[in-house]
């Protein structure tokens, strides 16, 4: 190898054959798992958020497909669901408190997907780390937009939309942690 040559950053969609049909297919259906996980609802009692898969989703999204199929998989599941496609949490669509998650998810798509190119996807630490910043940029566009929708300040806002949810996120991590290390391990066996 060249001094000069450096080895190509991949992402696991990097390994699906295929160029441009394979990356409008793996857009389209990186919104679509997003949309199937939101379904996945559990109802914060006193909260217009509620617990969902689609946090999961968008980060795994990323993490999978990388920051360009990533994000563009995101901004395809925003654009679609505030324009009616019902596949926001509950089948609904439009604008609803939770939306500035949804914009969280658009950026949390791309880092999650810069860093997994770069190896933050291969063990069960960089997992971690990588899917706990992804999860604080969801935090930093969702709180401002749950403060402006519901009309209450940061602390009501963190006490509505962040801290309930914390053992989730824990739990999706964990999960992700779990789940894209093994697939790692089973590509290089092959």
């Amino acid at each position: 190898m060249s001094v000069l040559a450096v080895p190509a950053r991949r992402v696991l969609a990097d390994l699906v054959p295929g160029s441009v049909a394979r990356d409008i297919a793996l857009v389209v259906a990186g919104a679509g798992l997003t949309g199937l996980a939101a379904q996945l609802a559990v109802p914060v009692p006193g909260s217009p958020v509620p617990i969902t898969g689609q946090t999961f989703a968008a980060l795994l999204v990323g993490a999978a497909l990388g920051w360009q199929r990533g994000g563009a998989a995101m901004v395809l599941y925003l654009i679609a669901g505030v324009a009616g496609v019902p596949w926001f949490q509950g089948a609904s669509s439009g604008m609803p408190a939770s939306l500035g998650y949804v914009v969280g998810f658009v950026f949390a798509g791309v880092l999650v997907g810069h860093l997994a190119a770069r190896g933050g996807d291969r063990t069960v630490p960089r997992t971690v780390g990588t899917m706990a910043l992804g999860n604080l940029v969801i935090y930093a566009f969702g709180v401002p937009w749950l403060m402006a929708a519901a009309n209450v300040g940061f602390g009501k806002a963190l006490a509505l939309g962040v801290t309930p949810f914390l053992i989730g996120d824990a739990v999706k991590i964990a999960l992700a942690a779990g789940l894209l290390p093994a697939a790692w391990a089973l590509v290089k066996r092959k």
